[in-house]
């Protein structure tokens, strides 16, 4: 990573380190797999959420952008006049939501999701008197056990509800199936889209997403779009399901030793506040660059504890870069990252623009 370690002492720490260079071939190696495949990219910015990273993804070939909230999707586009189609993935509740939701929909070219009649009602009484109507596409659950109807023949009959709701067009199928599920999304989605398809309305559109098996999106040719999230930074529970390796993880933590309190054990300025608390199945915290004997074995608040089974070899003030567990809730937790690369003139401060936008 080039920061230099003049750059680096200038940073207060904890802090969040961005290279926008494996930032950029990051998003290039995706999007040249999916463009060799005939597949749509619509990454999701929750991951960064960064309008001028969005722009290096659309840039790229990026057909637009996904996002998880209302206030997350405003905060996207008021930071960029580029951003002009956007798909919201989550199910909207709420008045002065869908008030949003209409302003929104004034700006750019909007799409967003249901898994319920209640929410399809929802959607038509807000836009039943506007003058372009929302799409709305059928979220289906291909295995992931979260949000989304269960199977085609609820895809098909919930297409057909918001194909007649007032103020609504049938955008189309999307799914976030768990890693390696594409026989799933390919099973259930050709089933799904050949029974709306015989009712007479169109699917333009089957969207899927997830980091972990994007390089096998094309196994569910029934794709037309993907939506990758973490594959722009990537951390440290890609490279251990080896989708990555360590010089591919865009973003870092820099964290000072603010005690060494034992020969094995240190201290650093960087917890839960900081790193995150997710595990994602791994153990320990996090991964200290270029110290594999070093655990992250415990974080409170503001505190992080390192062990090694031999010295640990680390005095205070020194500074340590760590590639968290889960970068996507690193990006929340700080109100601005370090960047250098893309042509920068050395190391500049961005504020997360969308950073706690989660309604």
């Amino acid at each position: 990573m080039p920061f230099s370690p003049d750059d680096i002492d200038l940073a207060n720490t904890p802090a969040v380190l961005i290279d926008l260079d494996i930032a950029k071939a990051n998003i290039e190696r995706f999007q040249s797999y999916a463009d060799s495949h005939g597949l749509r990219v619509r990454p999701h910015i929750k991951t960064h959420k960064l309008p001028a990273v969005a722009e290096m993804q659309l840039a790229a070939g990026a057909i637009g952008v996904t996002c998880q909230k209302v206030s997350e999707a405003e905060a996207m586009i008021a930071g960029s006049t580029e951003i002009t189609d956007v798909l919201i993935t989550y199910n909207i509740i709420g008045a002065e939501k869908a008030e949003h939701l209409k302003a929104l929909a004034r700006k750019v070219k909007l799409s967003v999701v249901a898994d319920s009649v209640a929410i399809v009602d929802g959607l038509s009484a807000a836009f039943h008197d506007e003058a372009q109507p929302l799409a709305v596409l059928v979220e289906c659950d291909t295995g992931a056990n979260r949000c989304g109807v269960l199977s085609p023949e609820a895809a098909e009959q919930l297409a057909a509800h918001i194909h007649a709701a007032p103020g609504l067009v049938f955008g189309g199928l999307m799914t976030y199936p768990p890693a390696g599920g594409e026989a799933g999304v390919e099973r259930f989605m050709a089933d799904a889209k050949a029974r709306i398809e015989a009712r007479g309305i169109d699917v333009p559109v089957i969207t899927s997403g997830g980091t972990p098996s994007m390089m096998h999106a094309a196994d569910a040719p029934v794709t037309t779009e993907y939506r990758p999230g973490t594959y722009v930074y990537n951390d440290r529970s890609l490279v251990a399901r080896g989708v990555c390796g360590w010089d591919d993880c865009a973003l870092n933590v820099l964290a000072t030793v603010v005690s060494v309190p034992a020969p094995n054990r240190a201290i650093i300025d960087a917890g839960s506040k900081a790193l995150t608390s997710d595990l994602l199945g791994l153990a320990g915290y996090g991964h200290v660059l270029g110290r594999d004997d070093i655990t992250i074995d415990q974080l409170s608040e503001e505190h992080g504890r390192l062990v090694s089974s031999g010295d640990i070899n680390l005095s205070v003030g020194q500074k340590i870069r760590i590639v968290p567990n889960h970068a996507c809730v690193v990006t929340n937790l700080v109100d601005a990252v370090f960047v250098t690369g893309a042509g920068l003139n050395g190391v500049e401060k961005w504020p997360v623009a969308a950073r706690g936008k989660i309604v």
